[in-house]
Protein backbone atom coordinates (compact mmCIF):
# COMPACT_ATOMS: atom_id res chain seq x y z
CA UNK A 1 0.00 0.00 0.00
CA UNK A 2 2.92 2.69 0.99
CA UNK A 3 4.36 1.98 -2.35
CA UNK A 4 1.53 2.39 -4.04
CA UNK A 5 1.05 6.00 -1.91
CA UNK A 6 4.30 7.01 -2.95
CA UNK A 7 3.69 5.99 -6.61
CA UNK A 8 0.74 8.63 -6.54
CA UNK A 9 3.03 11.25 -4.81
CA UNK A 10 5.57 11.02 -7.69
CA UNK A 11 3.06 11.19 -10.47
CA UNK A 12 0.62 14.47 -8.54
CA UNK A 13 4.03 16.26 -8.43
CA UNK A 14 5.02 15.45 -12.08
CA UNK A 15 1.24 16.85 -12.89
CA UNK A 16 1.69 19.62 -10.74
CA UNK A 17 5.14 20.30 -12.36
CA UNK A 18 3.81 20.20 -15.83
CA UNK A 19 1.15 22.72 -14.92
CA UNK A 20 3.19 25.23 -13.42
CA UNK A 21 5.76 25.45 -15.85
CA UNK A 22 2.87 25.42 -18.80
CA UNK A 23 1.23 28.37 -16.98
CA UNK A 24 4.43 30.23 -16.67
CA UNK A 25 4.86 29.75 -20.36
CA UNK A 26 1.57 30.99 -21.27
CA UNK A 27 1.43 33.68 -19.00
CA UNK A 28 4.76 34.71 -20.03
CA UNK A 29 6.08 34.92 -16.38
CA UNK A 30 9.37 35.93 -17.07
CA UNK A 31 8.79 38.05 -19.45
CA UNK A 32 11.26 35.41 -21.76
CA UNK A 33 12.66 37.52 -24.97
CA UNK A 34 11.77 40.76 -23.68
CA UNK A 35 13.88 44.09 -24.09
CA UNK A 36 14.84 45.92 -21.74
CA UNK A 37 16.80 49.27 -21.79
CA UNK A 38 19.96 50.59 -19.51
CA UNK A 39 21.67 53.54 -19.43
CA UNK A 40 25.55 52.51 -19.38
CA UNK A 41 28.33 54.49 -18.22
CA UNK A 42 31.73 53.80 -19.10
CA UNK A 43 34.90 54.42 -17.94
CA UNK A 44 36.49 58.02 -19.04
CA UNK A 45 38.47 57.13 -23.07
CA UNK A 46 37.05 53.80 -22.94
CA UNK A 47 36.60 51.92 -26.25
CA UNK A 48 33.03 49.89 -26.86
CA UNK A 49 35.34 47.03 -28.75
CA UNK A 50 37.12 46.08 -25.16
CA UNK A 51 36.42 44.17 -22.30
CA UNK A 52 36.19 46.41 -19.20
CA UNK A 53 33.76 47.06 -16.32
CA UNK A 54 30.81 49.43 -16.31
CA UNK A 55 28.08 50.93 -14.50
CA UNK A 56 24.61 51.18 -15.51
CA UNK A 57 21.24 52.50 -14.79
CA UNK A 58 17.76 51.38 -14.88
CA UNK A 59 14.94 53.81 -15.83
CA UNK A 60 11.87 53.67 -14.11
CA UNK A 61 8.14 52.93 -15.46
CA UNK A 62 8.09 56.58 -15.91
CA UNK A 63 11.04 56.16 -18.52
CA UNK A 64 13.04 58.39 -16.29
CA UNK A 65 16.33 57.03 -15.10
CA UNK A 66 16.98 55.77 -11.51
CA UNK A 67 19.92 57.01 -9.35
CA UNK A 68 20.73 53.84 -8.49
CA UNK A 69 24.06 52.34 -10.08
CA UNK A 70 24.96 48.85 -10.90
CA UNK A 71 27.80 46.99 -11.89
CA UNK A 72 28.52 44.77 -14.91
CA UNK A 73 30.76 43.70 -17.06
CA UNK A 74 30.88 45.04 -20.61
CA UNK A 75 31.70 41.30 -22.77
CA UNK A 76 32.15 42.29 -26.53
CA UNK A 77 33.19 38.86 -28.87
CA UNK A 78 32.32 37.91 -32.25
CA UNK A 79 29.15 36.30 -31.42
CA UNK A 80 27.79 39.35 -30.30
CA UNK A 81 28.11 41.50 -27.01
CA UNK A 82 26.96 40.75 -23.13
CA UNK A 83 26.35 42.91 -20.89
CA UNK A 84 27.57 40.20 -17.72
CA UNK A 85 25.80 41.89 -14.43
CA UNK A 86 26.10 39.92 -11.00
CA UNK A 87 23.49 39.54 -8.80
CA UNK A 88 23.56 42.18 -6.45
CA UNK A 89 21.02 43.89 -3.63
CA UNK A 90 18.85 46.84 -5.90
CA UNK A 91 18.32 44.44 -8.94
CA UNK A 92 14.64 44.28 -9.83
CA UNK A 93 12.72 41.11 -8.09
CA UNK A 94 11.89 39.70 -11.68
CA UNK A 95 15.95 39.79 -12.50
CA UNK A 96 16.57 38.16 -9.12
CA UNK A 97 14.31 35.45 -9.70
CA UNK A 98 15.33 35.37 -13.27
CA UNK A 99 18.97 34.85 -11.72
CA UNK A 100 17.78 32.07 -9.01
CA UNK A 101 16.11 29.70 -12.03
CA UNK A 102 18.30 30.05 -15.14
CA UNK A 103 19.14 27.06 -16.35
CA UNK A 104 23.11 28.44 -15.56
CA UNK A 105 25.66 26.93 -13.75
CA UNK A 106 26.71 29.91 -12.71
CA UNK A 107 23.81 31.45 -10.90
CA UNK A 108 25.59 34.07 -9.20
CA UNK A 109 24.90 36.31 -12.48
CA UNK A 110 22.80 37.39 -14.89
CA UNK A 111 24.37 37.10 -19.07
CA UNK A 112 22.21 39.60 -20.70
CA UNK A 113 22.50 39.71 -24.69
CA UNK A 114 23.04 43.11 -25.90
CA UNK A 115 20.55 43.60 -28.97
CA UNK A 116 20.95 47.02 -29.99
CA UNK A 117 22.01 51.37 -28.80
CA UNK A 118 19.20 53.15 -27.95
CA UNK A 119 19.89 56.23 -29.90
CA UNK A 120 19.35 59.52 -28.54
CA UNK A 121 21.18 58.39 -24.93
CA UNK A 122 23.82 56.45 -23.72
CA UNK A 123 22.22 53.19 -23.73
CA UNK A 124 20.97 49.74 -25.05
CA UNK A 125 18.71 47.37 -25.39
CA UNK A 126 19.90 44.04 -23.81
CA UNK A 127 17.97 40.84 -23.31
CA UNK A 128 17.75 38.61 -19.83
CA UNK A 129 18.30 34.57 -19.99
CA UNK A 130 15.10 33.02 -20.52
CA UNK A 131 13.84 30.83 -18.24
CA UNK A 132 11.60 27.82 -18.99
CA UNK A 133 10.57 24.33 -16.68
CA UNK A 134 11.62 25.53 -13.26
CA UNK A 135 9.78 23.21 -11.62
CA UNK A 136 10.59 20.14 -14.08
CA UNK A 137 14.17 20.90 -13.52
CA UNK A 138 14.11 21.24 -9.55
CA UNK A 139 12.25 17.51 -9.67
CA UNK A 140 14.64 16.18 -11.97
CA UNK A 141 17.54 18.00 -9.66
CA UNK A 142 16.24 16.96 -6.61
CA UNK A 143 15.68 13.56 -7.03
CA UNK A 144 19.37 13.15 -9.06
CA UNK A 145 20.48 14.26 -5.22
CA UNK A 146 18.33 12.35 -2.98
CA UNK A 147 19.37 9.30 -5.09
CA UNK A 148 23.11 10.58 -4.64
CA UNK A 149 22.56 10.79 -0.75
CA UNK A 150 20.69 7.51 -0.74
CA UNK A 151 23.72 5.89 -1.62
CA UNK A 152 26.18 8.02 0.88
CA UNK A 153 23.78 7.21 3.35
CA UNK A 154 23.69 3.03 2.73
CA UNK A 155 27.48 2.98 2.28
CA UNK A 156 27.75 5.20 5.47
CA UNK A 157 25.64 2.99 7.57
CA UNK A 158 27.55 -0.59 6.29
CA UNK A 159 30.49 -0.03 8.81
CA UNK A 160 28.26 1.33 11.71
CA UNK A 161 25.66 -1.93 11.24
CA UNK A 162 28.41 -4.16 10.80
CA UNK A 163 29.64 -3.09 14.08
CA UNK A 164 26.60 -2.93 16.31
CA UNK A 165 24.79 -5.84 14.73
CA UNK A 166 28.43 -7.87 15.49
CA UNK A 167 28.21 -6.70 18.70
CA UNK A 168 24.50 -8.03 19.40
CA UNK A 169 25.47 -11.57 18.23
CA UNK A 170 28.26 -11.78 20.28
CA UNK A 171 26.16 -10.27 22.94
CA UNK A 172 23.67 -12.56 22.32
CA UNK A 173 26.41 -15.67 22.02
CA UNK A 174 27.83 -15.05 25.43
CA UNK A 175 24.33 -14.86 27.10
CA UNK A 176 24.95 -11.08 28.03
CA UNK A 177 21.93 -10.43 26.22
CA UNK A 178 19.68 -12.58 28.31
CA UNK A 179 21.47 -10.96 31.84
CA UNK A 180 19.89 -7.88 30.39
CA UNK A 181 16.84 -9.30 29.75
CA UNK A 182 16.20 -10.46 33.16
CA UNK A 183 17.28 -6.90 34.32
CA UNK A 184 15.05 -4.73 31.99
CA UNK A 185 12.25 -7.95 32.30
CA UNK A 186 10.18 -6.54 35.05
CA UNK A 187 9.42 -3.17 32.87
CA UNK A 188 9.49 -4.20 29.34
CA UNK A 189 7.39 -8.03 30.24
CA UNK A 190 4.59 -5.38 31.55
CA UNK A 191 4.43 -3.07 28.02
CA UNK A 192 5.14 -6.75 26.05
CA UNK A 193 2.79 -9.12 27.55
CA UNK A 194 2.88 -11.37 24.55
CA UNK A 195 6.08 -11.63 24.12
CA UNK A 196 8.19 -14.92 25.95
CA UNK A 197 9.82 -13.84 28.93
CA UNK A 198 13.94 -14.15 28.51
CA UNK A 199 13.65 -13.48 24.53
CA UNK A 200 16.22 -12.07 23.19
CA UNK A 201 13.95 -9.08 21.62
CA UNK A 202 13.61 -7.32 24.87
CA UNK A 203 17.06 -7.17 25.31
CA UNK A 204 17.50 -5.61 21.98
CA UNK A 205 14.42 -3.53 22.47
CA UNK A 206 16.32 -1.97 25.66
CA UNK A 207 19.54 -1.64 24.19
CA UNK A 208 17.85 0.58 21.37
CA UNK A 209 16.45 2.60 24.08
CA UNK A 210 18.96 3.20 25.76
CA UNK A 211 20.95 4.27 22.46
CA UNK A 212 18.00 6.75 21.94
CA UNK A 213 17.57 8.13 24.71
CA UNK A 214 21.40 9.28 24.84
CA UNK A 215 21.27 10.29 21.55
CA UNK A 216 23.07 7.90 19.80
CA UNK A 217 20.88 7.44 16.44
CA UNK A 218 23.61 5.46 14.71
CA UNK A 219 23.92 2.93 17.36
CA UNK A 220 20.08 2.85 17.76
CA UNK A 221 19.44 2.12 13.86
CA UNK A 222 21.02 -1.00 13.82
CA UNK A 223 19.66 -2.45 17.18
CA UNK A 224 16.21 -1.37 16.33
CA UNK A 225 16.44 -3.41 13.31
CA UNK A 226 17.93 -5.95 15.32
CA UNK A 227 14.74 -5.89 17.50
CA UNK A 228 12.25 -5.98 14.82
CA UNK A 229 14.04 -8.99 13.48
CA UNK A 230 13.27 -10.82 17.02
CA UNK A 231 9.91 -9.64 16.95
CA UNK A 232 9.75 -10.87 13.70
CA UNK A 233 10.17 -14.58 14.50
CA UNK A 234 7.58 -14.55 17.13
CA UNK A 235 4.81 -12.65 14.13
CA UNK A 236 2.71 -15.53 13.11
CA UNK A 237 1.39 -13.46 10.41
CA UNK A 238 4.38 -11.84 8.55
CA UNK A 239 2.49 -9.58 6.41
CA UNK A 240 0.89 -7.95 9.74
CA UNK A 241 2.79 -6.02 12.72
CA UNK A 242 2.09 -7.28 16.16
CA UNK A 243 1.09 -5.53 19.29
CA UNK A 244 4.50 -5.67 20.35
CA UNK A 245 5.64 -4.45 17.13
CA UNK A 246 3.50 -1.62 17.28
CA UNK A 247 4.73 -0.79 20.91
CA UNK A 248 8.04 -0.83 20.07
CA UNK A 249 7.81 1.39 17.10
CA UNK A 250 5.60 3.97 19.25
CA UNK A 251 8.60 3.63 21.92
CA UNK A 252 11.75 3.86 19.60
CA UNK A 253 9.90 7.08 17.89
CA UNK A 254 9.15 9.02 21.08
CA UNK A 255 11.61 7.58 22.91
CA UNK A 256 12.84 10.15 25.93
CA UNK A 257 16.12 12.17 25.32
CA UNK A 258 18.90 12.85 28.03
CA UNK A 259 20.55 13.51 25.50
CA UNK A 260 20.09 16.16 22.46
CA UNK A 261 20.40 14.26 19.29
CA UNK A 262 23.70 14.76 17.15
CA UNK A 263 22.16 16.30 14.07
CA UNK A 264 19.89 19.17 16.92
CA UNK A 265 23.68 19.84 18.19
CA UNK A 266 24.89 20.25 14.62
CA UNK A 267 22.47 22.85 14.08
CA UNK A 268 22.00 24.94 17.40
CA UNK A 269 25.96 24.22 18.92
CA UNK A 270 26.00 25.06 22.52
CA UNK A 271 22.83 27.11 22.43
CA UNK A 272 21.30 23.65 22.50
CA UNK A 273 22.03 23.32 26.25
CA UNK A 274 19.26 25.82 26.81
CA UNK A 275 16.80 23.48 25.53
CA UNK A 276 17.97 20.72 27.88
CA UNK A 277 14.74 20.27 29.95
CA UNK A 278 12.61 21.33 27.30
CA UNK A 279 13.77 18.05 25.62
CA UNK A 280 13.50 16.38 28.49
CA UNK A 281 9.82 16.81 29.27
CA UNK A 282 8.41 16.94 25.71
CA UNK A 283 9.57 13.88 24.96
CA UNK A 284 8.60 12.01 27.97
CA UNK A 285 5.25 13.52 27.26
CA UNK A 286 5.34 12.02 23.90
CA UNK A 287 6.56 8.53 25.16
CA UNK A 288 3.64 8.48 27.73
CA UNK A 289 1.34 9.39 25.30
CA UNK A 290 2.74 6.87 22.81
CA UNK A 291 2.34 4.03 25.21
CA UNK A 292 -1.04 4.77 26.27
CA UNK A 293 -2.72 4.86 22.68
CA UNK A 294 -0.80 2.16 21.93
CA UNK A 295 -1.69 0.40 24.93
CA UNK A 296 -5.41 1.42 24.02
CA UNK A 297 -5.38 -0.24 20.66
CA UNK A 298 -3.74 -3.31 22.00
CA UNK A 299 -6.68 -4.02 24.64
CA UNK A 300 -8.93 -3.26 21.59
CA UNK A 301 -7.70 -5.32 19.35
CA UNK A 302 -6.22 -8.12 21.43
CA UNK A 303 -4.29 -11.37 20.11
CA UNK A 304 -4.90 -14.80 20.48
CA UNK A 305 -1.72 -16.16 22.40
CA UNK A 306 -0.68 -19.78 21.30
CA UNK A 307 1.96 -21.24 23.30
CA UNK A 308 4.68 -23.73 21.53
CA UNK A 309 7.10 -26.05 22.49
CA UNK A 310 9.74 -23.10 22.74
CA UNK A 311 8.41 -19.97 22.68
CA UNK A 312 5.25 -18.21 23.02
CA UNK A 313 3.91 -16.60 19.44
CA UNK A 314 0.52 -14.67 19.06
CA UNK A 315 -2.40 -14.80 16.19
CA UNK A 316 -4.51 -11.88 15.50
Amino acid sequence: MLNYIWAGLIVFSLLFAMASDVTDYVSNTYENGTERTVILSFPEGASEAKRQNVQFRIPDDSGTDSDKLFRAEWYPSESGTELIIPVQDGLPPLWLEIAENQDARDRSQLRALVTAQVTGIAGVSIVLPEVHLIKMRAITAAAFDMAEFAVTLAIGLIGIMALWLGLMKIAEESKLIFKLVKVVNPVLGFLFPNVPKDHPALGAISLNLSANMLGLGNAATPLGIKAMEELQKLNPDKETATNAMCMFLTMNTASVQLVPPVTLIALLGVGVSELFYSIIIATFISLCTGILAASYYARKFPEQTVHTDDSVSETA
